[in-house]
């Protein structure tokens, strides 16, 4: 292998243009592509910014045509060269380097490459699983090197704007106290306090309320998170939020203030302008219309509540679900009468799979409803259905009856699928709107107990702080999501900063004082040192890259991810350690971790060891 002997890169390949023809330039990259034809050598050099064509020919490089003849793919180079025009014929007006290329004088190869476990093609037909096991060859593709730069620019865009409106960037603990609610901590064992364990943060929310009180105003932070949860593609152990708290504000300031931010990271990023204000829906509209509170409104096909028109009715579903106080709720697919057995199979399918028993439909035909629910419903209620419904000839009725809790992701499920089966979504649209007025409780029929439905820590609306004591399942938080798309990037809330409501929120949540103590302790004492009205927010920074480069998967945006399973392919994480680490944090390994990974497994979560 040759050294750089003191050659100093001038540039990257993927940066030449015409202004540089005539140029004497040295560039550094790997090889993509290397071709011969009859003694010209052609290789296509790529570096992160993209690719140039190299021509070395016989009577200009020397020593150098010959070494070229054992180059490879993905071998390193250093190149020096003149720029020139390409030849008309051999322009490349698809590539952003294609009118110009490099005869090379010397060329040096910096080292070699063992054949690849898979093509580095764009569109490369190779399993998830192998591209992360060598992710580093993964990550050497353009079009995912292009989703780095984009994550780059929007990071450094929020930095940019939060600085410019009086932020200040303050880091806050990795290693901080368990206070378990809702997703499951990761434990980290303290040596020094042998039987107890460090936390990992699953967001800054304490810290920075903290440091609201301590006066710093604004505080922004690019955090990392960990939550130990089931994993989905838009959900990783360790995460990153672009987190933000401010004080003396309420909840339409910092509505404002974030909405300024996403419309700059957007024009710096990607060069999209914005416009906002964005729209607004509250949870209860959004639940009732959309059946989520995610809403995707780039398009109509809303649902209808239908209980109090088909209670009585004699149909025992639509009956059982209306007057036990649950829901009967329908949508119109327009047009979809059409509709194949197998079509109507699978929005079934797709209905089990959330939670319910069924999915009732209706094809509107020339002479009535052709539906096996039909002989059940009186002829009055039926047209009763279709006016609610504004249903025509043609058109398929689809229904959930049961709590509410099922019938509305059921239907909103539903009709997320309808709208890409009859092709309703422009994928080019960027809809954001805010979803506003969630309940401040939800009641858990496993616990039996209130959980906060954001975090314990969310203020109520002041109009429903006397409901509190008497009916906290009727309070409303000052919170707010932003939900773009579909998807939720971002939520927030004004926070409690009165000790006195702070505590009668966690007497609703069955949170008697001593464990309140216990685990919140030095946030409550906080609190009655003159904690000033705050609020903030967080935006989940890998979701709105994903949306952003138009990826299926966070992981397509997280430079090492892990899989489903929480395994990093490339590293072999998580692996056993030795006794003796385990020793001195005072751990006895269980049995199971002294067979195999998978038995030990499969072990662990029967109960064995």
């Amino acid at each position: 292998m040759d050294s750089l002997d003191g050659w100093k890169r001038s540039g990257y390949a993927g940066q030449l243009g015409v202004d540089d023809i005539g140029s004497d330039v040295v560039l550094m990259g790997w090889v993509q592509k290397r071709r011969d034809h009859g003694g010209v050598i052609f290789i296509d050099l790529r570096d992160r910014e993209g690719i140039a064509q190299i021509v070395i020919n016989p009577d200009d490089s020397g020593d150098s045509h010959k070494k070229s003849h054992g180059v490879r793919n993905e071998y390193v180079l250093a190149v020096k060269g003149r720029v020139r025009a390409r030849p008309g014929e051999t322009a490349n007006a698809g590539l952003k380097t294609g009118q110009v290329e490099v005869v090379a004088a010397e060329i040096k190869i910096l080292n070699e490459s063992s054949p690849l476990p898979f093509t580095l093609e764009e569109e490369t037909d190779v399993s998830e699983n192998l591209r992360l096991k060598y992710r580093y060859l993964d990550l050497r593709r353009s079009a995912l090197q292009d989703k780095f730069l984009m994550r780059h620019r929007a990071t450094q865009a929020a930095r940019g704007f939060l600085t410019e409106n009086g932020f200040i960037e303050v880091e806050t603990p990795i290693l901080t106290k368990s206070t378990p609610e809702g997703a499951r901590d990761y434990l980290v064992p303290a040596r020094l306090a042998p039987g107890h364990f460090y936390a990992l943060p699953q967001s800054p929310q304490i810290f920075k309320q903290i440091l609201m009180i301590a006066g710093f105003d604004r505080y922004f932070q690019v955090a990392r998170c960990f939550r130990d949860e089931d994993l989905r593609a838009d959900r990783q152990p360790e995460f990153t939020q672009i987190d933000a708290e401010m004080s003396f504000v309420d909840s339409d300031d910092i509505i404002a203030v974030n909405e300024g931010l996403i419309t700059h990271i957007f024009k710096e990023a990607m060069g999209v302008e914005l416009s906002p204000p964005f729209g607004r829906i509250t949870y209860h509209d959004a639940m009732l219309r959309y059946g989520l509170d995610a809403p995707d409104t780039r398009f109509a096909l809303e649902l209808v509540d239908l209980t109090e028109t088909v209670k009585g009715c004699g149909f025992k579903v639509f009956d059982a679900a209306a007057s036990g106080g649950g829901l009967v709720k329908g949508l119109n697919a327009k047009g979809c009468a059409s509709f194949s057995r197998k079509d109507l199979d699978d929005l079934t399918g797709l209905a089990v799979t959330y939670g319910a028993k069924g999915l009732a439909w209706v094809k509107v035909k020339e002479d009535g409803w052709q539906s096996p629910i039909a002989k059940f419903l009186p002829d009055e209620v039926k047209e009763a259905i279709s006016a609610e419904l504004s249903a025509e000839v043609g058109d398929l009725l689809l229904f959930s009856a049961d709590s509410a809790s099922v019938v509305n992701p059921v239907l909103g499920k539903v009709r997320l699928d309808l709208a890409r089966r009859l092709d309703l979504i422009n994928d080019k649209e960027l809809n954001f709107v805010w979803v506003t007025d969630f309940p401040l409780f939800e009641y858990d029929e496993k616990e039996k107990r209130n959980k906060a439905l954001h975090h314990p820590f969310t203020a109520p609306v002041e109009e429903d702080a006397d409901k509190l004591e008497s009916a906290p399942l009727e309070v409303r938080s000052d919170a707010y999501d932003l939900v773009l798309n579909g998807v939720e990037i971002g939520g927030g809330s004004i926070r409690i900063h009165s000790s006195e409501v702070q505590a009668k929120v966690f007497t609703a949540l069955g949170i008697e004082k001593e464990e309140a103590d216990e685990r919140f302790g030095f946030l409550l004492e906080a609190l009655r040192y003159g904690a000033p009205p705050h609020g903030g927010i967080a935006f989940g920074m890998d979701r709105l890259i994903a949306i952003m480069t138009g990826s299926e998967s966070i992981r397509d945006v997280i430079a090492f991810p892990k899989t489903q399973k929480g395994a990093c392919l490339l590293s072999e994480a998580p692996s056993n350690v030795s006794k003796t680490q385990l020793r001195e944090l005072s751990i006895r390994p269980l049995k199971a971790a002294t067979v195999t990974k998978e038995a030990g497994k499969k072990d662990l979560d029967e109960g064995k060891g």
